[in-house]
């Protein structure tokens, strides 16, 4: 039905309609890397989202019809084992026949590892001196010295930050999975193994990578559907022109802003920060499934009393009033939300340039 309806939107824009029915079959795994696919292929088809929005990619069960996007599905674009680790098993039962494009894994993909530990100073200082930031990064958890012990009952609300089924309501809790879910124990322990080590995965929140995919895209899908290849090619120019647009009015929105010190939910944004010239001072979880430990939460409240920040980011599903109540005798003055996925934001075409231009919106918050 869908594929009907879209060949009459087609024919009223007076585009051929043999487009759309040479049209491969594509899947994508998250929302923003689904809006640059969904702009390459404008006017030839349209991609499945195999995970919306608004869940955690780090894991996640399928419904049944992602599922079946999956195995009818010519190629699979997805960012790669290092954000979602139980899905290249997934692929590999479901989608067997399908092409698989991972970006993180792509010569053109510029990957960070993880920022180390609840502050960012260290990383901050080795960026201002010149070192290498992809260098060995010393691996340590904050210290558990009595000193930094939480005040009472402080800990225990905000444990209740994650209490939050990540994908529970937006699941039907009586579908029935498809064959390749995994037991739910042995999926958080594989999510928990891929945590901190490795690549930092949310690449995609650096735009210049999502040019670099964009001109991989065309060329995947020129060599899938040949007959296509010039509107694929066509797109893509058009849609690194506009990305280039949005690279420029982000910078010189952030420029705007002056110095700006703030603490975000979990580390997941250090290439929009790269890639703008602004630095996080820490985070208050490792990722947005893990608990932080009451040492973490004390190093964090610690280093928003010496640095001065002024305001902290939590993320869309998480309650606000909680962190407040972490911060609530501290110097922060603002807090607000920042999404690295775009939760609230539509899946498709307009996706990607919504979500940075909300992310850069976001940080207008901070004193």
């Amino acid at each position: 039905m869908r594929r009907k309806i879209f060949a009459y939107a087609l024919l009223g824009l007076g585009l051929p309609l043999n487009s759309l029915a040479d049209a491969p079959k594509v899947a994508v795994d998250i929302a923003p890397l689904h809006s640059l696919v969904s702009q390459v292929m404008q006017g030839v088809g349209e991609p499945d989202l195999i995970i919306p929005a608004d869940a955690s990619p780090h894991h996640y069960y399928l419904k049944p019809s992602q599922a079946k996007a999956l195995s009818e599905s010519d190629i699979v674009f997805w960012m790669g084992e290092a954000l979602t680790p139980w899905l290249e098993k997934t692929l590999d039962n479901v989608a067997a026949s399908a092409r698989k494009v991972a970006f993180l894994d792509l010569p053109v993909t510029t990957t960070y590892p993880f920022r180390e530990g609840a502050t960012f100073e260290k990383h901050m200082h080795d960026k201002h001196e010149g070192h290498d930031e992809h260098a060995d990064h010393e691996k340590h958890e904050t210290h558990t010295d009595e000193h930094h012990a939480h005040e009472p009952g402080l800990f225990d609300r905000f444990l209740s930050l994650f209490s939050v089924d990540d994908h529970g309501h937006h699941e039907d809790e009586t579908h029935e999975h498809a064959d390749s879910h995994h037991d739910a124990d042995a999926h958080k322990d594989e999510h928990d193994a891929h945590d901190h080590d490795g690549v930092d995965p949310h690449a995609w929140l650096d735009p210049e990578n999502a040019k670099q995919w964009v001109s991989e895209i065309a060329s995947r899908l020129s060599e899938l559907d040949a007959g296509n290849a010039t509107t694929y090619q066509g797109n893509a120019q058009h849609t690194i022109a506009k990305l280039d647009q949005l690279i420029a009015n982000t910078r010189q929105s952030i420029d705007a802003m002056g110095e700006i010190k703030f603490i975000v939910f979990h580390d997941a944004y250090q290439y929009f920060e790269q890639r703008f010239g602004i630095s996080a001072a820490g985070s208050i979880s490792l990722s947005d499934s893990a608990a932080p430990s009451p040492a973490r939460i004390a190093e964090i409240r610690e280093t928003v009393k010496r640095l001065g920040v002024t305001c902290v980011f939590t993320e869309p599903q998480f309650n606000e009033g909680l962190v407040r109540n972490v911060f609530e005798d501290s110097a922060v003055s603002a807090i607000g939300v920042m999404d690295p996925l775009g939760a609230k934001l539509e899946p498709g075409l307009s996706h990607y340039d919504e979500l940075l231009r909300g992310m850069a919106t976001s940080l207008t918050i901070c004193p």
